[in-house]
């Protein structure tokens, strides 16, 4: 089965449309019907796209009078006999870095709530410095997955997948393909050389393993000053509670002070990260926290109260817990990413975010999932699956609108930059909410204003270009997941 990358907009979002021709919603020459049997998803991706993309006015052929009639429409998409192709190479825009779709919709939902086919092993691939040949190093283990079985942990290298070394060429088939095992060849670090050894991990992926966010939350006590601490590493709707317990404990030990990681954070949900937010910032229910800018015809149908999001005192089934903190230091890097960066960009109105690590990825923009439900205006909703189109199980992730935080600011497609530069350093990447681990002891540093003797140079940095966290259906996906209604 062809595997095509995506994002997501929510489990369950209704979305209550007008559906009136003259609305500026429907293209008075939409052939929801095409006469060719097999271009019922290409029908489907222009249509959805022609409504929400956020690009649509800058995309030629989505214009609404691009076709003068059905048949016009119809010898258009006969032109594009691949969905794929179609999606990625006539209806998106030039700028789009990040937009997607699968082929099978389930397939889409259930890896964007967390369920996946995983081994447990987060890694990230660096190529070498010369030909085509690339390693990898463990970022962290997940708990309870098959890799936590193995003796293969955090800063471990590996070059070789089966006896077969990494390269650009191979690796996607190596350790993203349909091998659910395989079996990773370590290697050594000398001096700046990358050195193969003799020892193999085999490991196996798992159908429906579900991650926990929170690989580390613990308050640390440095010299009388109570640190909390957070490692987070996706935002995940359905551990919401989870998170907001974290930081009733954080309260409870008396944290004044708290270090939020999401080195390796690639997104997620909206509203988990306007939780986050508050937990961190406070229950001001009354702040904005951000505004989303949809495409001219959404916009105009949404009411400003669908438009905004405030600061929350409520996760939905518990208060909020919120340290109140007027600073927080975040640790973030290139691989941080969409919801991540909001939670860094809705605080900096209010709170003096201290950025220690590298620029982030620099996605700015939100999708949301489409599918062939015509009467629900192409958005998912799980209550309705008997009303998509049973020829068409293609499911798109486009990005629909841009997010900006209370001062109006968005525009860091170039990524957030760090107030304090420093890389991970392979040779020494530490062990995560040990104080020792350099970007967590430089925020201790800059916490607590001592100096340490501790010399925060890096010899080998790790310049990861993907990862696993990238490669898989979840990527850096940031997504909507609330009720929307448009207005008549």
């Amino acid at each position: 089965m062809k595997k095509i990358l995506y994002l997501f907009v929510g489990l369950g979002l209704l979305l209550v449309s007008c559906k009136s021709d003259d609305n500026g919603i429907n293209n008075p020459n939409d052939p929801n019907n095409p006469t060719s049997e097999n271009l019922d998803a290409q029908a489907f991706m222009w249509n959805a796209m022609n409504l929400w993309y956020f690009w649509q006015a800058d995309v030629d052929v989505l214009a609404d009078d691009r076709f003068a009639n059905n048949q016009e429409f119809t010898d258009f998409l006969e032109q594009h006999e691949n969905p794929g192709d179609f999606f990625f190479d006539i209806l998106l825009f030039n700028e789009d870095r990040f937009s997607f779709l699968n082929e099978d919709y389930s397939e889409l939902v259930n890896n964007l709530s967390g369920v996946s086919k995983s081994n447990g092993l987060e890694f990230g691939l660096v190529r070498f410095s010369e030909g085509d040949g690339l390693f990898g190093y463990v970022q962290y283990v997940v708990p309870n997955s098959n890799a936590s079985e193995t003796d293969i942990k955090r800063g471990d290298i590996f070059t070789r997948v089966d006896g077969t070394a990494l390269t650009l060429d191979n690796y996607v088939a190596l350790l993203f393909g349909d091998n659910d095992t395989y079996t990773l060849g370590l290697a050594d670090i000398n001096g700046t050389n990358i050195t193969d050894n003799d020892t193999e991990i085999e490991l196996t992926k798992i159908a429906n393993q579900v991650e926990d966010p929170i690989l580390v939350a613990e308050t640390l006590d440095i010299n009388g000053t109570k640190i909390a601490y957070l490692m987070y590493n996706r935002f995940l709707s359905n551990f919401n509670e989870e998170l907001n317990a974290a930081f009733a404990d954080f309260v409870a030990e008396g944290a004044t002070e708290l270090v939020l990681d999401m080195r390796y954070n690639p997104g997620g949900s909206v509203n988990t990260s306007r939780l986050l937010a508050s937990m961190v910032y406070g229950t001001h229910t009354d702040e904005l926290y951000i505004r989303q800018r949809w495409n001219s015809k959404i916009q105009s149908q949404l009411s400003a109260a669908q438009l905004e999001d405030y600061f929350a005192n409520n996760t939905g089934s518990s208060p909020v817990n919120s340290l109140n903190l007027s600073k927080v230091y975040v640790l973030a890097t290139n691989s941080s990413a969409s919801a991540s960066e909001l939670v860094m960009n809705g605080l900096a109105p209010y709170v003096d975010v201290v950025h220690i690590g590298e620029t982030t990825r620099g996605k700015n923009e939100f999708s949301i999932t489409l599918v062939d439900d015509l009467d629900n205006s192409y958005i998912y909703n799980s209550d309705r699956e008997n009303q998509i189109n049973p020829d068409n199980s293609w499911g798109i992730q486009p990005l629909v609108g841009r997010n900006e935080n209370a001062d109006g600011f968005y525009d860091y497609t170039s990524g957030l930059t760090p107030d304090i530069f420093l890389e991970e350093d392979l040779a020494n990447l530490g062990v995560l909410g040990d104080p020792n681990e350099p970007l967590l002891a430089r925020a201790i540093e800059e916490i607590t204003g001592i100096t340490s003797k501790k010399s925060f140079a890096v010899q080998m940095p790790a310049k990861a270009f993907t990862g696993s966290r990238i490669e898989t259906p979840l990527r850096d996906n940031m997504y909507l997941d609330k009720p929307l209604q448009l207005n008549k």
